[in-house]
């Protein structure tokens, strides 16, 4: 258990970053809503700027209240993603206006393990080897969460299904670096 010094009155690890902040909370978000859900796509606002130039909303949202000062940012939560697209397909037909700072994205998956790579047979296509890391003995299911910031920086958290905690969430800036680049690209003009 963490020392209260270290934990948010919602119960999110402090974070030394706003990015790892938003992340962490984007997760915790998601792991309330149990596992089995769709991917969701966040913006990621500065929460002054909101403030500022939406006070109305910043209300709404619970953000009416001035913090000590520190930088934060705050995601919202964006429409679902369409029913049959590609994630690639679809991160290449996004635009953010300006006043977006970042994006993340929560989704689900099966990974295996380093020691499971070499035994994947390399004829299966796409759909085969869904299947395939589906049967796997070893397979982990996991929830990524990706944020991006227009200046370049990238933070992931990585939840197991079978450690189901806060306490075991894994955070790093490299963690997730081809969905990363994915989302990075929807910000290139």
């Amino acid at each position: 258990m963490l020392p209260m010094s270290n934990v948010s009155p919602s119960g999110t690890p402090m974070a030394a970053s706003p990015l790892t902040r938003a992340v962490l909370e984007i997760d915790e978000y998601a792991a309330g809503l149990g596992w089995d859900q769709p991917t969701r796509l966040f913006a990621l606002v500065d929460t002054a700027k909101l403030r500022a130039q939406e006070p109305q909303l910043a209300e709404q949202l619970g953000l009416d209240r001035t913090d000590s000062g520190a930088a934060t940012l705050t995601p919202v939560l964006q429409d679902e993603l369409p029913a049959g697209t590609a994630l690639d397909e679809f991160l290449g037909t996004i635009a953010w206006p300006d006043a977006v700072t970042g994006c993340a994205l929560t989704v689900e998956r099966l990974m295996l393990p380093p020691s499971a790579e070499a035994a994947v047979p390399q004829d299966l296509d796409e759909e085969r080897l869904a299947e395939w890391v589906a049967r796997h003995p070893e397979r982990q299911e996991v929830r990524m969460t990706v944020a991006v910031l227009r200046d370049g920086a990238r933070e992931s958290a990585v939840r197991l299904r079978e450690k189901d905690s806060a306490s075991e969430v894994l955070t790093g800036a490299d963690l997730v670096p081809g969905l990363a680049e994915a989302l990075a690209s929807t910000f290139e003009a």
